[in-house]
């Protein structure tokens, strides 16, 4: 069954979620889900210090959301205007948001739902090898143009050079990608053997592509 909250923006509220997130990290299950985020994108954007359970539950929420977003699908949770009667003893409490809090609200939502479809992204690992012109290059220099390539998606990892003879050296660089936002097809046409790093690099082929 569905999790209900109600009336979020009111103390009476944010009083029942303080008291269920007593005993819990999440709004459901073990890990951060969708209905983290629902839940998220309701809370008003005001101190939360009076409310320390809820205040702890947004605060690691919304480092998530900056860090590494949420992907989990959680067991369902619905958030609704007025509590019933039986709920919360006061008349629930009139919509007092500013527009400046609703706007601030819509923003987080907006947030929440970018972050995950963004989780739920594949990733791949990717082994490239850099050859060089010749055995005078500054390989030094080459590992320096190829990090300097940034794109969203993109991250490098380790990397080591490999005699290939004659003096001449390749590097093998490893590198992370998610798939919907990164083209290693044009990740190396446009950047990697194109100006100004084509000075330093003569080609640059994929040796493995395995998904995550």
């Amino acid at each position: 069954m569905a999790v209900t909250f109600y009336d979020l923006s009111s103390d009476a509220g944010l009083k029942k979620l303080d008291e269920y997130l007593l005993s819990r990290s999440y709004i459901t299950g073990y890990q951060a889900s969708k209905d983290d985020l629902t839940v998220y994108s309701a809370v008003p954007k005001k101190s939360l210090d009076s409310y320390v359970n809820v205040s702890r539950w947004y605060k690691h929420i919304d480092a998530l959301l900056r860090i590494s977003g949420v992907s989990g699908e959680g067991s369902g949770v619905t958030v609704e205007g007025n509590a019933p009667a039986s709920d919360v003893a006061t008349p629930p409490a009139a919509d007092t948001k500013t527009e400046e809090e609703k706007a601030a609200a819509e923003e987080r939502a907006a947030a929440a739902k970018k972050s995950a479809k963004k989780k739920e992204s594949g990733k791949s690992s990717v082994l490239l090898d850099v050859k060089p012109w010749d055995d005078e290059t500054d390989m030094v220099k080459l590992e320096e143009a190829v990090r300097s390539v940034h794109q969203e998606g993109l991250l490098w990892g380790a990397s080591k050079l490999v005699p290939v003879g004659y003096g001449i050296k390749k590097m093998t660089i490893m590198m992370t990608i998610v798939d919907d936002l990164v083209s290693v097809d044009d990740l190396i046409e446009d950047h990697l053997t194109a100006e100004p790093i084509n000075e330093y690099v003569q080609s640059c082929d994929i040796v493995a592509f395995n998904k995550i």
